[in-house]
């Protein structure tokens, strides 16, 4: 069966990864943001490692099969080297408390008053997560 890629003009994009999703997820990557691969992470490859074509724009993936990936990569080690790590809403937000982010702080995005976009939020959650990354909190 041939395969039917993501098609941005007709298609609902399951999650709003974007350009500054990637931006701000490699940016995290750069700052430490500890993570171990695993079933259940988008992920972006930005060499092109994998070959197989994308079901997601912008070479974004879904570990549904870790054997897959590591079949591919070789070992966990070169599967955190080489991709990034896309958090989900949810997994953003677990980092949000792991990072000691109050929930006060995700509320205020929304308490701006400014009229948000699919995908907002998140880009918000990531830029704080980088914030607490370069400044840790005691």
């Amino acid at each position: 069966m041939k395969p039917i890629p993501f098609n941005p003009e007709k298609d609902l994009a399951p999650l709003p990864f974007e350009d500054g999703h990637v931006e701000l997820a490699n940016e995290l990557k750069r700052l430490g943001l500890p993570w171990t691969p695993h079933v259940g992470c988008f992920v972006w490859d930005g060499d092109g490692t994998i070959e197989a074509g994308s079901p997601f724009p912008e070479r974004i993936y879904f570990i549904l099969s870790l054997p897959r990936f590591l079949g591919i990569f070789g070992t966990i080690e070169a599967m955190r080297e080489k991709l990034v790590w896309l958090p989900t809403w949810h997994q953003a937000r677990l980092l949000c408390r792991r990072f000691s982010i109050e929930d006060k702080e995700i509320a205020d995005i929304w308490a701006s008053g400014r009229t948000m976009n699919p995908g907002d939020e998140l880009l918000a959650i990531y830029q704080k997560l980088a914030e607490a990354l370069r400044h840790p909190r005691t």
